[in-house]
């Protein structure tokens, strides 16, 4: 009953469409070649006809000009002798490449030693029955660190705790779901996502060769990602509240008519509090030891994270701590690879769940094996961002990109706002952050810069949208999983119903983070440490 009724709302309206016609998309990996395909025919075309830019901030020393920037044609012979040359070096200098597989490698034993399962399980079975709703949701948010965690674990124990506490099952899945799926950029700390994203954003700020002082810090979004979990809390907390559960009526099944065998983590302190406490009391003394270790770095003599130098060769008046402490921003990623490796570590080792040396090496080994899709997918976008640049198309774009947005005298605010509403109606379609904002931003983020946007802006209005949609479109790689979770409790819940069930979030979501971004540029929030939204190119020509 349950897959007819599936198969049924798969085939009608405008989510039946949606569903048809991302299916007929081709995977990510494969959209890259095609793109990498037009390109060069775009290229060829545009040298032959004369496309042109004026360079924003170069200028040409003949003639004391704006220096003029031509397209060139990817097969010319250099760009030819470029792509088979330095394939190597295209592929394995990709920034988001090493960001990621570094934080992966210590986030992969956290997940796999039972870490994050029984930290999100801890804190959900704590809460008091009356803030149950927000305690889902905040860790839920919290959990996107635990990346595959958060959908397998947290959303599927949500329904059991919520029918437990004689609510809607259905309600707790829905409020666990809005908050790993929608709320995905939303957290109090940045993590591997940030790595990820700020990889592609360093990526496209060098190709475009705007301002090769800019180098990505991946607490660039920290203020404002921390915002965006305060701001969510309580959306999620409404919409579960007074929208979803009242739809849903009052829950007869019982506490455990979804509970199945399976749920149970292989993890051996999953069934037993006491050992899950003893673990989590060692990972928590493992990470006041890379607190610690950080903070020595920073405050002891010798200050390794510190540039002390920083300020030499500027007047005093115009030295920014900022400038000093971006060591300590750069070294992050490698804080964060410490912390969720000794954090995973030290609980595996007080649970059981890593018993030597060999344990702790078969998780980072296996954890790199479930990087083997994006490692292809690194590839193919690295050819297309670099070959982007070779082209000077992306620049090019930019620049008139920008001229045609300031003829428009639309509001800065705006621009990205509807920069927002666009990644969310792409996000329908392409699953992937990566893919997309690889695609996205070789033209976007210096389109913004030269707009006045920083470069962390234009990622932060991007993740916005990115997530916002995640829970409604089919496409998403959990929407099945999620399904089924719900079919335990509700055997004829279709596709349609979930899908119209997480509708009010993901609006709301979309509405408010708009209206945050909005309000971000508005009020000119540094986004982050070292990250106004706002944005000047160094030595702009006139």
């Amino acid at each position: 009953m349950a897959e007819a009724n599936t198969a049924q709302n798969a085939q009608t309206g405008i989510l039946g469409w949606v569903e048809r016609t991302g299916n007929k998309l081709p995977d990510p990996v494969f959209i890259f070649f095609y793109l990498i395909i037009a390109l060069v025919i775009v290229s060829i075309i545009a040298a032959m006809t004369g496309v042109s830019a004026l360079h924003p901030t170069a200028i040409d020393e003949s003639t004391g000009a704006a220096l003029r920037i031509d397209a060139v044609s990817l097969l010319s012979p250099d760009n030819i002798q470029r792509l088979w040359v330095e394939m190597p070096k295209t592929f394995t200098h990709f920034h988001p490449l090493g960001y990621v597989l570094v934080v992966m490698l210590g986030a992969g034993v956290a997940e796999r030693s039972g870490f994050f399962a029984a930290g999100m399980s801890k804190a959900v079975k704590s809460a008091p029955t009356a803030l149950l709703t927000p305690v889902v949701a905040l860790v839920a948010m919290i959990g996107n660190h635990a990346a595959d965690a958060g959908y397998v674990v947290l959303i599927p124990l949500a329904g059991i705790l919520f029918a437990a506490a004689g609510r809607h099952p259905l309600a707790g899945i829905a409020a666990a779901f809005a908050g790993v799926s929608g709320g995905f950029s939303a957290n109090i700390s940045p993590g591997q996502l940030d790595a990820l994203l700020f990889g592609i954003t360093e990526e496209a700020v060098g190709a475009s060769a705007l301002d090769p002082s800019w180098t990505a810090n991946i607490a660039g979004n920290w203020y404002f990602i921390a915002a965006m979990t305060f701001l969510y809390l309580p959306i999620i907390w409404y919409v579960t509240d007074k929208i979803i559960e009242p739809r849903l009526g009052a829950w007869t099944g019982g506490a455990t008519a979804g509970v199945e065998a399976g749920d149970t983590p292989a993890d051996p302190a999953a069934n037993d509090e006491a050992l899950a406490s003893k673990g989590l009391r060692h990972a928590g003394l493992a990470a006041l030891f890379v607190i610690g270790l950080w903070l020595v770095m920073v405050f002891a003599p010798g200050t390794p994270l510190i540039d002390e130098a920083a300020c030499d060769a500027v007047p005093a008046a115009d030295c920014s701590i900022h400038a000093q402490l971006r060591p300590l921003y750069q070294s992050l990623v490698a804080g964060f690879f410490l912390l969720f490796l000794l954090t995973g570590w030290a609980y595996g080792r007080a649970t059981g769940t890593i018993k030597n040396h060999r344990d702790l090496v078969n998780m980072m080994a296996e954890s790199m094996k479930d990087m083997g899709y994006y490692l292809v997918l690194a590839f193919a976008a690295a050819h297309f961002v670099a070959m982007f640049g070779w082209s000077n198309l992306g620049l090019i774009t930019a620049v008139h990109g920008a001229a045609g947005i300031e003829s428009t005298g639309l509001p800065l605010p705006l621009v990205l706002g509807l920069m927002v509403i666009f990644a969310g109606i792409l996000n329908l379609f392409v699953g992937s952050a990566s893919a997309k904002w690889a695609l996205l931003a070789p033209i976007l983020v210096p389109m913004l810069m030269l707009l006045g946007i920083s470069p962390e802006g234009a990622t932060a209005a991007y993740r916005v949208g990115d997530s916002a949609t995640n829970i409604i479109t089919p496409l998403m790689v959990y929407f099945p999983l999620i399904l089924v979770f719900a079919q335990r409790w509700v055997k004829d819940f279709g596709l349609g119903s979930l899908t119209a069930m997480m509708l009010p979030y993901s609006v709301w979501l979309l509405i408010s983070g708009v209206l945050l971004i909005v309000g971000w540029f508005y009020l000119g929030i540094p986004l982050g440490p070292d990250a106004p939204v706002g944005y000047t190119l160094p030595g702009a020509a006139g």
